[in-house]
């Protein structure tokens, strides 16, 4: 993983030096670090004299260089381990390809320095790997290699009238149930479209999720899934997320000359993915306001160590929180319950309300469900590791079908980037009724003074970005009725448990009226 990487700059390989008594040009290689003068003197004949050399840039040759300082990935490392991390030269055209957070294979020659102290030379040395070659590892969905094959096969998929139970099915398979909320990050990996508007503003596409609920039902388990689906997903968790860490922070550059340099943070690293925060509740309160500005505009703005900067998020946020108290109290508002700015909470465009309550027939189908998946597992690790086992191929296959994806990963990934890249949908008029008469309806109950507003215009941003994705799924260009009829039902099971009084139950009612009408 690229861990810095510094900007580019010319290096001299071959200086042109004139000399000043006669205007006679000496070329000297320089392979070294140090900058080599014409010992020997000038090269002309009639004058022979050591100098004083003039450095003529404009005859010299120079090469672009740029220096990566590379880090062990994450997932390759011992428990306990520290990761190495690794000091790159790169030259020439492999240089400015890389950012921070790149995951790249790099062929090289491996080369020691010798370090230099203030009193001379030292006896450690360094090793540098000089690179020949940079290959990137995890695209971004703009970049992702499509065959005519993966086309025709995507293609073939979208007219499938099951698509959309496909994809729910492909979302985290191994979790039990989650309908609603597995179609709901089903459309955050393919987001609405970003609209840049005449006047240079900017409106997002990318829609932020938050899961609040009990412990022990798989929220952080369907983020990390989601974070493999992404191709530049990161994930990281509440109480080691700091402000800094998220945003970006001022470091001392050690590869160049030690100059305040700017390193990216989480959501600076996911640009144009998903970011995942879990444990958003843990949390210090001022590193949660370093969000605001980062999921709204997507930008992240720096004024620290005398660098004013403005670095881009384009990143959905995924977050998953825990109730306070261990449970969630339907009687209590949520802002209190996870200790979260109400400003914050109204980023996000869906917010899941997961209740762990016992049912008797949902608890037998969870307990079968994850019992087939340890058997299945089971059954693979033994095949895999034990020599003398009986365990067939096939066997271990029909087990593994239950925790299987319909839509494998690799193929989910290309479907997903070809329709961020080719699927532009426009709102159909019918369409656009229904999600203003839901929208006005709603608002309707915030019209006496003393009930708080349940939604704000965010909301009806919402609602758009939604049924924008439920458009890209099927890969149409057109965002019909049934989009936003399929919008407003995940809208619903949102509010539900969030904005319903349960005694009045006032947005139910509201939900009724609409369906009939």
């Amino acid at each position: 993983m690229i861990r810095k990487a510094t900007e580019v700059r010319p290096r001299i390989t071959k200086a042109a030096f004139e000399c000043l008594r006669c205007g006679h040009i000496t070329f000297v290689d320089q392979n070294s670090f140090k900058f080599e003068e014409p010992f020997a003197g000038c090269e002309d004949e009639n004058c022979g004299k050591k100098g004083p050399f003039k450095v003529r840039i404009e005859d010299s040759t120079f090469i672009d260089a740029q220096k990566l300082q590379i880090q062990e990935s994450p997932e390759n490392l011992k428990g306990g381990s520290q990761p190495q991390s690794l000091e790159v030269d790169s030259e020439d055209d492999l240089t400015g390809n890389v950012t921070p957070g790149d995951r790249v294979i790099i062929n090289g020659i491996l080369k020691s320095r010798q370090r230099t102290l203030k009193d001379g030379k030292s006896t450690f040395y360094d090793l540098v790997l000089e690179a020949n070659s940079i290959e990137h590892l995890d695209k971004d969905y703009d970049e992702l290699e499509i065959t005519a094959e993966d086309e025709e096969e995507i293609l073939e998929l979208s007219h499938d009238p099951e698509i959309y139970n496909k994809i729910i099915s492909s979302v985290a398979p191994s979790i039990y149930g989650y309908e609603d909320i597995k179609e709901a990050l089903a459309l955050q990996l393919f987001s609405g479209v970003v609209k840049n508007l005449p006047d240079g503003s900017r409106i997002r596409g990318d829609i932020h999720i938050m899961l609040v609920g009990d412990p022990g039902i798989a929220k952080s388990q369907l983020l990390r899934y989601v974070v493999k689906l992404s191709p530049r997903g990161v994930f990281t968790s509440g109480r080691s997320a700091s402000a800094s860490g998220l945003t970006a922070a001022a470091v001392k550059d050690d590869l160049n000359d030690g100059r305040w340099t700017i390193e990216g943070g989480a959501l600076v690293m996911a640009d144009m993915g998903i970011a995942a925060v879990d444990e958003m509740d843990k949390m210090k309160t001022e590193d949660k306001s370093a969000l605001h500005e980062a999921m709204e505009q997507q930008t992240i703005s720096i004024a620290k160590a005398g660098i004013i900067a403005t670095l881009k998020s384009r990143c959905a946020l995924l977050g998953a929180a825990n109730p306070k108290y261990g449970r969630f109290d339907r009687y209590e508002s949520l802002a209190e319950q996870i200790s979260m700015p109400p400003a914050l909470l109204s980023r996000f465009d869906l917010i899941f309300v997961l209740l762990d309550t016992p049912d008797h027939n949902m608890d037998t189908k969870i307990a079968n469900h994850i019992l087939q998946s340890h058997y299945a597992g089971e059954l693979f690790e033994q095949r895999e590791r034990l020599p003398g086992s009986h365990i067939k191929e096939d066997f271990v296959e029909a087990e593994m079908e239950v925790i299987e994806p319909v839509i494998q990963p690799e193929l989910m990934r290309k479907y997903v980037a070809y329709a961020r890249k080719n699927v532009f949908p426009v709102m159909e008029e019918d369409a656009k009724a229904y999600l203003i008469s839901f929208y006005t309806d709603l608002r309707k109950t915030g019209e006496s003074k003393n009930t708080p507003v349940p939604v704000t215009a965010r909301q009806l941003e919402a609602l758009v970005r939604l049924s924008e994705a439920s458009a890209r799924v099927r890969l149409s260009n057109t965002v019909t009725l049934e989009d936003a009829k399929r919008t407003i039902r995940i809208e619903m099971n949102c509010l539900k448990n969030v904005g319903v009084d349960p005694e009045t139950g006032a947005l139910m009612q509201i939900y009724l009226h609409l369906e009939q009408a």
